[in-house]
């Protein structure tokens, strides 16, 4: 009699008719630990509410900590995925250190793009341009670019 009933996917299942009023939710370390990733993959509070099968009130009630830490759940999940295949790769495990490998050199690139698109500082006052005179000059630039491009295919097309 003390066995747990669960659906299709591992919850339990809460009993139904006959006994009055709605039964109180109950906060498992799965169901927090479910909300973490569920965060960190970008889901919104009424999809992640849905996924634990509770009202976005009870949600917010019992999860406050959870959502409130919404932005650092992805950085956290990364990090954990990292460690894991570190810790595998030090113990010789052969595809944890291939995955490692890729991981690393997909943080590279993610650095590399963010230290790519940071705003050039005050490259305008260097050349002592305004922006329309930057403008111009730009479009000047492009106007001889495409009549060399012109000139080249021109030369190219003409059989002597």
């Amino acid at each position: 009699m003390g066995e747990e009933v669960s659906d299709l996917f591992g919850n339990p299942v809460r009993p139904g008719k006959g006994a009055r009023g709605r039964p109180t939710f109950e906060v498992t370390e799965r169901n927090r630990n479910k909300v973490k990733l569920l965060l960190a993959l970008g889901w919104s509070n009424d999809r992640v509410a849905n996924a634990i099968d509770c009202s976005l009130a009870t949600l917010k009630r019992y999860f406050r900590a959870e959502l409130s830490q919404r932005q650092m759940m992805r950085d956290r999940l990364d990090a954990e995925r990292i460690m894991v295949m570190a810790e595998a790769a030090m113990d010789g495990v052969i595809g944890a250190a291939r995955v490692f490998q890729q991981q690393l050199d997909r943080n590279d690139q993610m650095q590399a793009e963010r230290f790519l698109a940071k705003k050039p500082e005050k490259a305008q006052a260097a050349d002592g341009l305004g922006k329309k005179a930057m403008v111009r000059a730009q479009a000047q630039d492009a106007e001889a670019e495409l009549m060399l491009e012109l000139e080249r295919e021109a030369s190219g097309h003409v059989k002597q």
